[in-house]
């Protein structure tokens, strides 16, 4: 479990409410070369099918936003 509380259970329920009557399902799994995790969901609505794709970010949270890539920087030491 994420330190946040945010698991993928917790993110599909928050964003999808599945019920007994219209469960939500994992669709698709994807794992990129910089070991990113993803999954889609869908779930069936009153008014038609819905995806959401659902991302992992370092810190062990789900989230419906990508993580934020790391970017290069530079860093600058004074000696005094």
């Amino acid at each position: 479990m994420s330190p946040t509380g945010k698991n993928l259970h917790w993110a599909v329920d928050k964003w999808l409410a599945p019920t007994p009557a219209m469960p939500a399902r994992v669709v698709r799994f994807c794992r990129s070369q910089m070991h990113r995790r993803c999954v889609c969901v869908e779930a069936v609505r009153p008014n038609g099918m819905l995806s959401i794709f659902f991302f992992r970010h370092d810190d062990g949270s789900w989230n419906v936003f990508p993580p934020a890539q790391a970017r290069p920087a530079m860093v600058a030491w004074r000696n005094a």
